[in-house]
């Protein structure tokens, strides 16, 4: 069964290559398989996970309980800074692949925070941030490993523990909402 939908996935990828991101970043096949992004995947998913990090965490910040807007506002610092060394970095064409709003899928996210109540937005909030640090880290330890542009993977690299610790304390969240 896994095969089949692997397969599926792939065949998907191989048809479809006209996207702003590729099928196998967006299908989370690469993910699955360990391969590093192509380097203006991983632009466009760093610079959409900040900036939907720092929306996120805005939110918590009116809406969450003290240890939420303690890790709101570490996320809006350590976010707004991974924002700005990325956009340092990257030059000439690829500085096409920083988007400049959010996308769909972000917009939901942040909208269900906005819309949930004051006593369910742990509920919302805090496994959310777990998910969107597990895929972080993916993102980065696959990069760091096998990426294209050296200092993007150096950056890469030397971005991945504080990633690590942000998973971690989302998972404390998590644990401790419990």
């Amino acid at each position: 069964m896994k095969k089949a939908i692997l397969a599926a996935a792939l065949a998907a990828a191989l048809a479809t290559s006209a996207s702003a991101q590729s099928v196998g970043e967006k299908s989370g096949v690469n993910s699955t398989l360990g391969i590093a992004p192509k380097t203006e995947d991983f632009i466009k998913e760093v610079a959409m996970s900040d900036m939907t990090e720092i929306g996120a965490a805005k939110i918590a910040q009116q809406k969450g309980n003290a240890d939420e807007k303690k890790f709101a506002e570490m996320m809006i610092t350590d976010h707004t800074k991974t924002s700005t060394e990325l956009k340092s970095m990257v030059t000439g064409e690829m500085k096409s692949a920083i988007p400049a709003a959010l996308d769909d899928a972000s917009e939901k996210k942040l909208a269900k925070l906005r819309d949930a109540k004051p006593e369910d937005f742990a509920a919302t909030y805090d496994p959310m941030q777990v998910s969107a640090h597990k895929d972080a880290v993916s993102l980065f330890e696959r990069y760091a490993k096998g990426g294209d542009n050296n200092s993007l993977k150096d950056w890469a690299g030397k971005t991945l523990p504080v990633l690590q610790h942000h998973l971690e304390m989302a998972q404390a969240l998590d644990k401790n909402r419990k």
